[in-house]
């Protein structure tokens, strides 16, 4: 029954830290894109994807206490802090999750910034289209972003080398 929920929290044991919640829908988005067994649905949204079941199951994680949010004023805004707990390491030592090359990709992951996971997330969205309607797309829907052409040619790239991360050697 938790497994998608211990799935989630394996992600967070690799990754240490995520602030953001943005951070967080897109680094889901992309791991599950490049292969990750993520279950969560996902639908285009003001930041790129979002998933509102992710948003429930992070919810649910922090009220069993196996998740630790923690909300920070920053100017004006609050950002969100997300650790694993005890009893979340205790929870996933008892039910294992078997996704072999996932540090490698959240870690990595974890050390971009929001803005390009964004990016990243926007181009996998519409992975269907040409690289020339996807350029198109950004620039349309993420217009407030600025986005380049050399930016998006570096979320093409770091796609691919995610991929690599993602599969076996």
């Amino acid at each position: 029954m938790l497994q998608d929920h211990a799935k989630l929290m394996q992600a967070f044991a690799v990754s240490g830290e995520i602030i953001g919640r943005k951070k967080l829908q897109k680094m889901i988005y992309i791991a599950k894109k490049v292969t990750f067994p993520f279950q969560e649905k996902f639908q285009f949204h003001f930041y790129g994807p979002y998933s509102e079941e992710l948003t429930l199951r992070i919810e649910e994680l922090c009220n069993m206490g196996f998740l630790n949010e923690v909300k920070e004023k920053k100017g004006g805004y609050y950002q969100y802090r997300y650790t694993l707990t005890d009893e979340g390491r205790e929870f996933l030592s008892l039910n294992e999750v078997h996704m072999p090359f996932l540090h490698d990709c959240m870690t990595d992951m974890n050390d971009q910034n929001a803005r390009f996971l964004e990016l990243v997330s926007t181009v996998l969205y519409f992975d269907n289209l040409s690289k020339e309607e996807v350029t198109e797309k950004v620039f349309t829907l993420k217009s407030k972003q600025r986005y380049t052409e050399e930016e998006i040619d570096q979320a093409y790239q770091y796609i691919e080398a995610l991929k690599e991360k993602a599969k076996p050697h």
